[in-house]
């Protein structure tokens, strides 16, 4: 889901950045290169032939390229071709601005489900701690039982050996 949302955000940054760039709007609008490569020789009697990749020459062959294509062209083709990358741009940011809700959407779940189970390890919790106050009661009653059940000769009992051992009151 990041790597997605990583992806789509860089293809609205380079087409936003495109559509900044009218020089590399007017590099783009193929038509006209492949008119200019047609004709070899322009005006000038210079070649007409231009690299494919705009990273190929230095700034000043870039601009005289820019130059020379706004001699040959039309602005209206280079409106074209930003409206065609305007609209390539308003899906992406839809795309985009749908993975951010999802991945919102998402988020929101994962913290119902942790309050969820903070609940139900709270009843758990609360379980465990009244078995455990019980089990100190009962222990307290057995302790009272314990010591009144033991063997400890009283002043007013005595053993007698014709009962077998049972205790026998005082006559």
């Amino acid at each position: 889901m990041t790597r997605l949302t990583a992806r789509v955000q860089k293809v609205r940054d380079e087409l936003e950045q495109l559509l900044d760039d009218d020089d590399d709007m007017a590099d783009l609008y193929l038509s006209r290169k492949l008119a200019g490569a047609s004709s070899p020789v322009s005006g000038s009697g210079a070649p007409n032939w231009f690299p494919a990749s705009p990273t190929i020459g230095s700034k000043i062959s870039r601009v005289s390229r820019a130059s020379a294509l706004t001699n040959h062209g039309n602005e209206n083709d280079v409106e074209e071709l930003e409206m065609l990358l305007e609209a390539y741009f308003m899906q992406i940011d839809g795309t985009l601005n749908r993975l951010t809700t999802l991945r919102e959407y998402i988020d929101d779940t994962e913290d119902y489900i942790n309050i969820q189970l903070d609940n139900h390890r709270n009843q758990l919790i609360q379980l465990e701690l009244f078995l455990s106050s019980g089990t100190v009661c009962l222990s307290f009653y057995a302790l009272i039982a314990g010591i009144f059940g033991m063997n400890i000769p009283s002043l007013g009992m005595t053993m007698d050996t014709c009962t077998n051992g049972w205790l026998a009151p005082l006559d």
